[in-house]
């Protein structure tokens, strides 16, 4: 570890909290900046990097920062793991995840990985001590799947899976990245469903990644009607013939009276909203096409969670905000099970992470 301990606490935790370095008393999520050298304590694991995944918010904030230069993106994601340690973006506060084969684990690592396996990090790059070692030198900036060298360390507390053999690792790799959205959307999906009524579920960026994968969990948890919003005629004609939404709405998912409007024509307020753009300014929308009692679940890392929690009171809607948790017990395993047995997500997956196509999460029309 670095020489340098002032105010870390006194041996290894399984939270990470030994490997802050700035400001000290904080986890690894919210620190500045993490020790991320290779030398791992006796409940971590050294995994070697082949690819990093960013979110969509972070990549879409980076690309429009730097005008759709590739170079400059690949150089600002080096300069952010290389200020911080990991990689987190300052602007969006949000990272992605890492696929690697685990090189070290420490004898009382507790997640039963061994040296060899191919994984997954289920967990953040927020809060995952990360160094690259190759510049990214294999990467045009241009995608959010990165080619990378270099090493990352999971804590006793970190989760990771094991990557199926079944299936392409760029596939593998996007499933993973929101897996826990289907997850939760089968939970509040299915307590809804099971006092006897079947909840009407619309998704905001319904054709991406998290947004397939919540219109077939919610499809299996029992809900009634599917209505799914998408931002342009390309991904309206994608999500049509994916047949995961019973009505496909085009419409910018930043108007909120906009809209509402066009959901009025369409089934009208929902009872549960899953909100999985990647970009900012949704929050009213959302809060708007749901009616009162029912339920609104934010996984885009693009939400403002006060404009969310603000807007709801100005608007005087009885809703319950939820944000995304992206750990669920068993979460990647129903994520690529609903690969694996939906023919419409598959399609919807195969589709967007070919090279050179969208996410499929934004919002304008």
């Amino acid at each position: 570890m670095s020489a340098d301990t002032r105010g870390r606490p006194p041996g290894p935790s399984p939270l990470g909290a030994h490997r802050v370095l700035d400001p000290a008393g904080v986890l690894p999520q919210a620190a500045w900046r993490l020790d991320a050298s290779p030398r791992i304590a006796a409940d971590e694991v050294r995994v070697e990097v082949s690819c990093l995944n960013l979110d969509a918010a972070s990549f879409r904030q980076l690309r429009e920062a730097h005008g759709g230069d590739g170079a400059a993106v690949r150089d600002a994601v080096c300069a952010i793991v290389r200020e911080r340690g990991k990689m987190h973006n300052p602007v969006t506060g949000s990272g992605g995840m890492l696929i690697g084969t685990v090189a070290e684990t420490g004898p009382a690592s507790p997640l039963g990985l061994r040296p060899g396996d191919r994984v997954a990090t289920l967990v953040s790059l927020t809060l995952t001590p990360l160094e690259i070692t190759d510049g990214l030198r294999d990467w045009d900036g241009t995608s959010e799947r990165v080619p990378a060298r270099g090493h990352a360390v999971l804590f006793g507390r970190s989760v990771a899976a094991v990557l199926p053999t079944d299936l392409p690792d760029e596939l593998s790799l996007a499933v993973l990245d929101v897996c826990g959205a289907p997850a939760l959307t089968r939970r509040v999906v299915g307590e809804r469903a099971r006092t006897g009524t079947a909840p009407s579920v619309l998704v905001l960026g319904a054709s991406g990644k998290s947004g397939s994968l919540a219109l077939a969990a919610a499809r299996e948890a029992g809900a009634g009607r599917l209505t799914g919003v998408v931002p342009d005629a390309a991904e309206e004609a994608a999500l049509t013939a994916s047949g995961l939404a019973d009505v496909v709405v085009r419409a910018d998912a930043r108007d909120a009276l906009g809209l509402r409007t066009r959901l009025a024509r369409r089934g009208g307020e929902a009872d549960v909203t899953v909100v999985c753009t990647d970009v900012a300014g949704c929050e009213h929308a959302a809060v708007l096409a749901t009616r009162d009692g029912g339920t609104v679940v934010f996984f885009s890392m693009a939400t403002s969670f006060g404009a969310a929690a603000l807007g709801a009171e100005g608007l005087a809607r009885d809703v319950t905000l939820l944000i995304g948790n992206g750990y669920q017990p068993g979460h990647s395993e129903y994520a690529l099970g609903l690969v694996r047995r939906v023919p419409g997500v598959r399609a919807l997956f195969d589709r967007v992470t070919r090279p050179g196509r969208g996410t499929g999460e934004g919002a304008r029309p």
